[in-house]
């Protein structure tokens, strides 16, 4: 009886289990009816094979989610911050460092609001912008000013500067990344500020050291003079570097430097720099060749627009081959879309050698302070050549790019395509007038 029992169990088990499988087929062949005129074939094997792809699709959904986690863990913990909004600009999240960054004490994780009503900043919502129009990384400096709800707390918070890399993402999304720029700043600023102490103090004794060699020249016969006029010659770079880098200082700390500009001819002008270069240039053989328009005036202040050729025509001598010559080539750049105002338009000078040009690597850092960068360029042929010789103090270029910026111009270094040395061009924007162009060697 027992037996007969469990058998009749047994037999009901097995024929639901046949009844639930049929019905299953018969569910399946419903659902992939549209799909196939031959979808009655499916039977039961496909079950299995149904199974399986849910398992597949399962573990990839939780292998993305881990993946998902780990990146979001990384961003939490970089040393930039990182935000990221939709479509419309609502923050969607961002990591720690990007809340200390730019204060964002409002929001929540989770919360979803949008990115201006959190962050009063109109560069980074016109960065968000561009980014999504234009779908291309974009980067952008600039000085943040944050905002706080506790009045209390305002005098204590300080403006920073930022600068912020975008992304395009899918769906209108865009991530950006931010760096804050200001601690940086402030350790540039207090270097300088020790340097230019420094240079302050040695101007004094530098000064003294100079008045006692001057004494020993006056009393030394030869040959013992030749070492005091190498003392001299120390004293004296030391000195011209003292004075540079107090110059190249106020510049950048006051970088709308009072300029007493006037009517400067530039032709002119480069042809009193070049007279009083001139014995340099004799030793190497190297000649002059201007190319411009005649008459060319430009509002400038004449000392300092001086100091620009002096040290680029100096530096092109310096590294010049022998025999060759020295390129300046002048011409306007109409940048006036009212009727042609001459006193509109741009200056375009390229100054050109036939030197040994720059290092590809070196081209990004040539205008920065005390750059040295390929030997071929800090070692000229005049170097190899006089023992004993003044060689540069690494300020020159930097001086031109503050000298030029203050102007409201601008410098670029490359090496030129034909002659394969180094190619200075220089955009001014005050011109006065020309004429005819000409020839000047």
């Amino acid at each position: 009886m027992l037996l007969l029992g469990f058998f009749l169990g047994l037999a009901v088990g097995i024929g639901f289990w046949v009844w639930q499988q049929v019905q299953l087929n018969r569910y399946l062949r419903r659902v992939l009816q549209p799909l196939t005129p031959h979808s009655y074939k499916v039977g039961l094997p496909l079950i299995p094979g149904l199974r399986q792809e849910i398992m597949l699709v399962r573990q990839q959904r939780q292998d993305l989610q881990q993946s998902l986690q780990t990146y979001q863990d990384l961003l939490e913990f970089a040393p930039v911050g990182y935000l990221q909004v939709d479509e419309e600009n609502q923050l969607l999240w961002c990591n720690q460092q990007a809340q200390e960054i730019l204060y964002l004490q409002r929001w929540q994780p989770g919360q979803v609001r949008l990115l201006l009503e959190l962050v009063r900043s109109y560069e980074l919502d016109h960065l968000i912008e561009q980014t999504r129009d234009w779908q291309k990384p974009q980067t952008k400096e600039w000085v943040f000013h944050p905002s706080c709800d506790n009045a209390a707390e305002m005098p204590t918070i300080k403006s920073l500067t930022l600068r912020a890399s975008s992304l395009p993402l899918p769906n209108g999304q865009v991530g950006v990344f931010l760096e804050n720029r200001q601690p940086l700043l402030d350790i540039n600023q207090a270097r300088d500020r020790s340097f230019s102490d420094l240079a302050h103090e040695l101007r004094t004794p530098l000064t003294s050291i100079r008045l006692v060699v001057e004494t020993l020249q006056n009393r030394l016969e030869p040959p013992l003079n030749r070492w005091v006029n190498r003392l001299m010659q120390e004293v004296d770079r030391l000195i011209n570097l003292v004075q540079s880098w107090l110059e190249l200082t106020q510049m950048e700390t006051n970088p709308n430097m009072q300029l007493q500009t006037e009517a400067v001819e530039l032709r002119s002008l480069i042809a009193s720099v070049w007279e009083n270069l001139e014995p340099l240039a004799q030793r190497q053989h190297l000649s002059l060749t201007y190319s411009g328009p005649e008459n060319l005036w430009i509002e400038a202040d004449p000392a300092r627009i001086y100091q620009v050729f002096l040290n680029l025509l100096d530096n092109s001598i310096k590294y010049s081959l022998p025999s060759t010559s020295i390129y300046v080539q002048a011409k306007i750049l109409s940048t006036n879309n009212n009727g042609g105002n001459a006193g509109s338009s741009s200056l375009e000078i390229n100054l050109i050698d036939s030197g040994v040009g720059f290092a590809q690597a070196d081209l990004p850092h040539i205008f920065e302070r005390f750059y040295r960068g390929d030997k071929a360029r800090s070692h000229s042929p005049q170097d190899n050549n006089s023992i004993g010789a003044i060689v540069g103090n690494g300020l020159g270029l930097a001086i031109v790019q503050q000298i030029l910026l203050a102007h409201g111009g601008s410098i670029k270094a490359m090496n030129h395509p034909e002659t394969g040395g180094a190619w200075m061009q220089i955009l001014f924007p005050q011109v006065m007038a020309n004429c005819l162009s000409q020839d000047y060697s």
